[in-house]
């Protein structure tokens, strides 16, 4: 079950907040689910001495992963036909992240009806992380 084109208006928006105190353990935990074992995520020697950063920071596919669930929470599952993004900032320990989807337009395609969503990601300085877009197919 998901949305439905009467339920849409072009500016309407849904929004949740995808982590609250984003920790340390999350993102190590991220790096061992998808193999990303890249030491800007976990080694704080590395990140500070060489890559000179002020400590380690999330990957952005675990930023847009948990963005990607909000939509999902939002269309409803298996509605996605796209879903693109754009890191804009890093995401640090301790980061509250909310998503937000705005209806960009309702139309039709392939025979059927889809939304065109505008996405973005703030941290808790409402400080843009992530944007992109996605379409879903509406029933």
């Amino acid at each position: 079950m998901g949305l439905n084109s009467n339920d849409l208006t072009i500016g309407d928006s849904y929004s949740e907040v995808i982590v609250d105190d984003l920790t340390r353990t999350q993102i190590v935990q991220y790096a061992g689910a998808s193999g990303d074992y890249n030491p800007v995520h976990s080694d704080e020697k590395f990140v500070t001495e060489v890559a000179g950063y002020p400590t380690v920071f999330a990957h952005g596919m675990l930023t847009m992963g948990m963005t990607g669930r909000m939509l999902t929470n939002y269309v409803g599952d298996g509605r996605l036909t796209y879903y693109g993004v754009r890191f804009v900032n890093q995401v640090w320990p301790g980061d509250t992240l909310t998503a937000r989807a705005e209806v960009a337009a309702v139309r039709e395609e392939d025979g059927g009806t889809v939304v065109d969503l505008t996405i973005s990601t703030t941290n808790q300085d409402e400080k843009f992380v992530l944007t992109g877009n996605a379409t879903a197919r509406l029933d």
